[in-house]
């Protein structure tokens, strides 16, 4: 009964609600300063802070609750037996793709700063619903593969950039704005797309094609529009497969099944049927790879950027729990070795978060050594911050003990949620594998990379050590396939480091270099070395509200 002792709650942290997400993230802040236009440094922030007060509010935290507990469901016929292959989702979930989408996230391209504060929006939005980030990713990472096709890009980009969201299927011309999904990966071949079976009959009419065959993989298959590769008679070619057809008939796009996944339940994957399939053709026939790539760039980046978000909030709930609660006689946050624990996670947190702003930067400036710097960089990143997601996260979850186990705490979904971006656009060997030939083909990529780890040369002798031996492994070519994790994962710590050296305070930067580049570390988070000063590494990592 209500006011009994046994009913009285104590020693239980506030919820983490009412917060700017942006602002309290010091390390994402920073970045954005450091990478922003003057000229536009104020409407950014601003812009981050509404979006960041946005997703530390209760109610977005309701709705991502909603969208979690009802998933979407699969109608492939209506009560009369047509076939609508309609996928359904919770109210929930439009509300946040339509927040998401009205915060600019599918538009980086054109505007001053773009991929930087859109980066940004999209690592706090990723704090909120991780699922609604996979069309928000694709969308935006589709522009770079239309503007293979300039018609096809004038007449799609402004609606993938619009901050508008129609949730309506439509003839395209009709919609203020639209979303865009991807499929390419198939039953036989997995990542190796070239493998695809796939077909494509051209029709009379110039660039436009008959899709026949199945896709194992359809990411957000209640999308608009959706760029695939299938075989033409030139090769494999990059299409573009609208789910309405200019004359409001519906395109043929057979929905299976939608996939029983581990991660989020809010958004819906899918195994697609197309069976004369009406697409027309991006890029030249043949060359569907070389087109594509600039949209699995674009998302892997996001990859990298998503479960750096991911990482913060599984920090952000980690210190705030400890922080509140007591256990032998005094707050958590202040045991030595709840200390370590909590110091080591912020670490990992910090250098996702430097890293991955610091790509986004580099796809503001257009410059040749920028885009060099990208090639290597972008695989190498993606492997190793994903790599670190999961780990970090059911750590976290073990800081609350009991509570980081149950649902309501939040931190089982991003458990769940970890693993994804590992495995999306390219798994783990298939990023190593990346970097490896970016290293063989494009040597300007290595220079690129080894210039910004050298612009903090001399500052740190634990970071000169470390690229001293990457310079080592990359010297040695011999069986390199089989050491090729261990080479991405060297490179990405040098890269980490170089930036924490520069950019963040002497005790995270100091603690990084003394575990992660200097060897003083164990297996699991908790291990630094003595002698560290970890109280403002936690405090840094604390979220205001």
């Amino acid at each position: 009964m209500a006011g009994t002792p046994t009913h009285t709650v104590t020693n239980q942290p506030p919820p983490l609600v009412g917060y700017d997400v942006f602002t309290a993230d010091h390390a994402l802040a920073e970045a954005v300063d450091r990478y922003t236009g003057a000229d536009v440094l104020d409407e950014v922030r601003a812009e981050l802070s509404a979006l960041g007060r946005a997703a530390g509010s209760e109610q977005l935290h309701e709705w991502a609750v909603q969208a979690d507990e009802h998933p979407p469901r699969l109608r492939s016929h209506d009560r009369y037996g047509h076939r609508i292959d309609e996928v359904e989702f919770h109210p929930a979930w439009h509300r946040l793709l339509g927040k998401g989408v009205s915060a600019g996230l599918t538009g980086a391209w054109t505007r001053p700063s773009g991929h930087v504060r859109r980066a940004a929006g999209f690592l706090v939005w990723t704090q909120v619903e991780a699922g609604t980030c996979c069309p928000l990713s694709m969308t935006h990472a589709a522009v770079p593969a239309l503007r293979a096709d300039p018609e096809l890009a004038a007449e799609w980009e402004p609606r993938l950039a619009s901050t508008v969201y129609d949730r309506e299927l439509r003839p395209p011309g009709q919609k203020p704005g639209a979303l865009f999904g991807m499929g390419m990966t198939e039953k036989q071949g997995g990542s190796d797309v070239r493998a695809g079976t796939t077909r494509a009959l051209p029709l009379a009419e110039a660039g436009t094609y008959l899709l026949t065959g199945h896709k194992w993989f359809c990411s957000a298959p209640m999308s608009d529009a959706f760029l695939v590769l299938a075989q033409a008679p030139g090769g494999l070619t990059c299409f573009l497969v609208p789910r309405v057809l200019p004359d409001g008939g519906r395109n043929v796009f057979l929905v299976q099944r939608l996939k029983d996944k581990l991660g989020n339940r809010a958004n819906a994957s899918a195994e697609v049927e197309f069976d004369g399939t009406w697409a027309r053709r991006v890029g030249e026939e043949g060359r569907g790879v070389r087109t594509i790539i600039g949209m699995v760039s674009a998302t892997r980046l996001d990859c990298a950027l998503g479960s750096a978000g991911l990482m913060r909030q599984a920090v952000a709930q980690a210190v705030h729990h400890c922080t509140y609660r007591e256990a032998f006689g005094g707050k958590l946050a202040d045991k030595p070795l709840m200390r370590n624990v909590l110091a080591d996670l912020a670490l990992e947190s910090e250098a996702a978060t430097a890293l991955a702003l610091r790509l986004a930067a580099a796809c503001d400036d257009d410059g040749e050594q920028e885009r060099a710097f990208l090639r290597l960089a972008v695989p190498a990143a993606k492997y190793w911050i994903t790599k670190r997601c999961a780990p970090l996260a059911v750590e976290a979850a073990e800081c609350l003990g009991g509570n980081g186990y149950v649902e309501e705490s939040g931190l089982p979904r991003l458990v769940r949620e970890s693993p994804l971006n590992s495995i999306w656009e390219g798994a783990g060997n298939v990023q190593a594998l990346d970097v490896l030939r970016a290293l063989q083909r494009e040597p300007g990529a290595l220079d690129a990379c080894l210039t910004e780890i050298g612009r903090a040369h001399g500052a740190d002798h634990r970071l000169d050590r470390a690229v001293k031996d990457l310079f080592t492994q990359l010297a040695d070519l011999d069986g390199i396939e089989g050491r090729a994790r261990r080479l991405v994962e060297r490179l990405a710590l040098a890269l980490q480091g170089s930036l924490l050296v520069r950019h963040a305070p002497s005790e995270v930067a100091d603690a990084f270099c003394a575990s992660r580049l200097g060897g003083d570390h164990g297996a699991s988070f908790g291990t630094l070395p003595a002698g560290l000063d970890l109280g403002p590494v936690v405090d840094r990592a604390r979220p205001e509200f």
